[in-house]
């Protein structure tokens, strides 16, 4: 049986007249989608905006394209639409959404960040007659994120456990607020708007969850102020890092569909899933997403036993703020 999964990394082929998802060759240079939805870009006055890539060089948002297929394209708007709706109403919606779709509408946005990142780098490499030197534990996990994409045009069951897993907060935040963050690296996204806040772990298969998972049920339930989502971030961020294993993932296709299923993250060293946790280092990460309040990393490790924290009060409550200048 022809395998029916797309591999663009086996022959490195990542041009302008090839469909990124599915390998077909485009009729025309107008078959592209963009990496970011457009509604967002209108609504939040994104199109012009700078978007720093990998090696410095400053883009818009506007710039960052996909090619892509007339059908691929179709399947994308379906799921934009649903993602579109929900994300325009607020929280309650978005939370609401199938983990399938919103995975589909984050893999999208971050994979095609990954796509122009690629594109730049071959653009360099050709100018400078040097080979193009790629991690092959990022080939790795944008292999299978591809792939994992893909569950928008191939019928895909994901087996046992979702190697994504997505978190939704209801956050205080003033109405204009836009707010993205990735790393690549790590595969890890963020996103801050309206009344509501977005972190996915897209190669885990859930793990940062369960890493986090008593300061998920310490805020269930509760309406964050932004400098408290911003704290979790820096936290997830952090651990995204920390995160020392290389998910494998084993695919059976049929005839009906692909069956993706998680291998084991535990190896035989035994070695801890994360590395180990360094307060000097999270304050850096928090210092950088608490940039909006100011507050330094001297501020924030100054009692490194215990950092700075909005997440908790001197009784181990989450602390009311009233006001702090939301950001």
């Amino acid at each position: 049986m022809a395998t029916r999964l797309y591999n663009p990394f086996f022959s490195f082929k990542f041009d302008n007249q090839t469909c990124f998802l599915t390998g077909e060759t485009l009729r025309s240079p107008e078959e592209q989608v963009q990496v970011f939805p457009v509604w967002m870009m209108r609504a939040f006055d994104l199109e012009e905006k700078p978007f720093k890539m990998l090696d410095e060089n400053i883009v818009t948002y506007k710039s960052l394209k996909l090619p892509c297929s007339i059908q691929v394209a179709q399947s994308f708007e379906q799921v934009e639409d649903e993602v579109e709706k929900a994300m325009k109403v607020g929280y309650d919606e978005v939370r609401g959404l199938n983990e399938h779709v919103l995975f589909q509408w984050i893999g999208k946005i971050l994979y095609g960040v990954v796509f122009n990142e690629i594109q730049a780098g071959i653009r360099q490499a050709v100018l400078s007659g040097e080979e193009m030197n790629f991690s092959q534990a990022l080939v790795h996990k944008f292999r299978n994120l591809h792939f994992m994409l893909q569950s928008l045009v191939v019928p895909t069951e994901f087996e046992h456990v979702n190697p994504f897993n997505i978190q939704v907060f209801p956050v205080d935040s003033a109405p204009e607020t836009f707010l993205y963050r990735d790393e690549i690296n790590t595969l890890i996204f963020s996103l801050r708007m309206k009344d509501f806040a977005v972190i996915a772990t897209l190669q885990d298969n859930g793990t940062n969850a369960i890493y986090h998972e008593d300061i998920l049920n310490h805020v269930k339930e509760h309406i964050l102020h932004p400098i408290q989502f911003e704290e979790i971030c820096a936290r997830y961020f952090y651990s995204a890092y920390l995160f020392n294993r290389l998910p494998e993932y084993t695919y059976m296709e049929t005839p009906e569909k692909v069956y993706i299923e998680p291998m084991p993250l535990n190896d035989w060293t035994l070695k801890p899933i994360f590395d180990n946790w360094q307060v000097k280092t999270y304050g850096q990460v928090l210092e950088n997403f608490w940039k909006p309040w100011g507050y330094t990393l001297f501020e924030i490790i100054k009692n490194p036993e215990k950092p700075m924290s909005f997440l908790f009060d001197n009784e181990g409550n989450l602390p009311k703020i009233v006001d702090l200048s939301k950001a």
